[in-house]
């Protein structure tokens, strides 16, 4: 939003206007934007981060989802003035600090469970939340898991077993970095 224009060229006074803080992908952020924008629009209009995609716009298919405060939240439904202060973790913030792929995304390598990447950051979002509350899913879970997103490509096969997958690399992850930490203890 240039000069106080939303997206349609109407002109917001400043008095319409407020300041939304965020720290995105660990970087603070700041916009200043109407109360009804989206956080959706705010990543990636205001913010430049267009690895979120907007599928749908209601909130049914998934592409949007993004984490704030660790949560899965649909960006399309979530007013960005509602989101202040929050912690919001997107697509390009899954890779580990070094550049490798998480190990949802080396899953989704691994496995084969993208095909056009539309639906792939919304999918990769929702997995990395979802095996936080629960690190060991089965099959059924995994299906469960990603059950609220939407693909046109793949027949969700592959994504089923990206999810297994990602458990395992996650679980090994984590073995190494206790394992660090205790030969650094020693």
């Amino acid at each position: 939003m240039a000069n106080g224009n939303d997206d349609r060229g109407f002109t917001q006074s400043p008095a319409e206007l407020f300041d939304v803080s965020l720290v995105v992908n660990g970087v603070p952020r700041a916009a200043r934007v109407p109360a009804r924008r989206l956080l959706s629009d705010v990543l990636r209009h205001d913010l430049l981060l267009t690895g979120t995609h907007v599928g749908c716009e209601h909130g049914v298919c998934g592409a949007c989802t993004v984490l704030v405060d660790g949560v899965a939240v649909r960006s399309c439904l979530m007013l960005a003035v509602t989101a202040d202060g929050a912690r919001v973790t997107t697509v390009e913030g899954l890779t580990r600090p070094d550049g490798t792929l998480s190990p949802v995304q080396q899953a989704f390598a691994d496995c084969h469970g993208l095909q056009c990447g539309f639906c792939t950051p919304g999918f990769l979002t929702t997995i990395t939340a979802a095996l936080e509350e629960n690190p060991q899913p089965s099959r059924a879970q995994a299906r469960e898991i990603i059950g609220g997103n939407l693909c046109r490509c793949t027949g969700y096969q592959n994504i089923v077993k990206a999810v297994l997958r990602a458990a395992v690399l996650r679980a090994a992850v984590l073995r190494a970095a206790e394992l660090r930490a205790t030969e650094a203890g020693s």
